[in-house]
């Protein structure tokens, strides 16, 4: 294994972080990530709430991530409006809904019934 290529990778990874942080949805998702953050720290969540709340942020932002490579891969292939084009970048972001949308209902389930 070269060790300065592996580490020219995280760079890479970085570096799509930091570009995907100019799309306004990601920059939703890691205002709203923040805000849960804080709400877990001061209800006092458990290790397993933690973790569950981990996970479902990592698979939000990735989802985000994703769908803003999609979407650019696909006005490269396609620049001009093109069904098939329009069909897999609205299927992309309705990927990110779906894990949204899951996520808000597994915040719920932890935090209402600490809170009420």
């Amino acid at each position: 294994m070269n060790a300065r290529k592996f580490f020219k990778s995280f760079r890479y990874a970085v570096q799509g972080i930091l570009t995907a942080t100019k799309e306004q949805n990601l920059r939703f998702h890691i205002l709203s990530a923040v805000i849960v953050v804080l709400a877990g720290f001061l209800t006092g969540l458990s290790i397993t709430e933690w973790v569950i709340l981990t996970i479902v942020i990592a698979l939000v932002i990735g989802a985000e991530l994703f769908n803003s490579a999609i979407e650019r891969v696909v006005d490269l292939a396609s620049p001009e409006i093109h069904p098939l084009a329009k069909q897999a970048k609205d299927m992309a972001a309705g990927a990110v809904l779906v894990f949204a949308v899951a996520s808000v209902i597994i915040g719920l389930l932890i935090f209402l019934p600490k809170w009420f």
